[in-house]
């Protein structure tokens, strides 16, 4: 999905928004969403999942086309742990589509 479907998805269920508000309140979430995770704050929706920042270390690499060592900084990436209630219903629907 998306962030033009998510858009799309909100005006389907809240007639009320226009494009523009809605598309507003999209980019608000995600900017906030952002925000949090630069600051190194830990994001939990219940019922979906958390959103993290996790620590990579310096370490050697290898160049895929030379094989020569090459030297991969440390960094931060941000991290995705689905909840306990998103898993089952993924797995249900998957049963349920066999």
């Amino acid at each position: 999905m998306t962030k033009r479907e998510i858009i799309e998805e909100l005006l389907a269920r809240r007639h009320r928004f226009t494009h523009r508000e809605s598309e507003t309140i999209v980019n608000a979430m995600f900017d906030a969403m952002a925000n949090s995770l630069m600051r190194g704050e830990r994001i939990e929706i219940r019922g979906f999942g958390s959103f993290a920042v996790k620590q990579r270390r310096a370490r050697q690499g290898r160049n895929p086309k030379t094989g020569q060592l090459v030297s991969v900084d440390a960094k931060q990436i941000p991290f995705f742990r689905a909840g306990k209630e998103l898993r089952i219903e993924v797995n249900g629907a998957e049963e349920a589509a066999r």
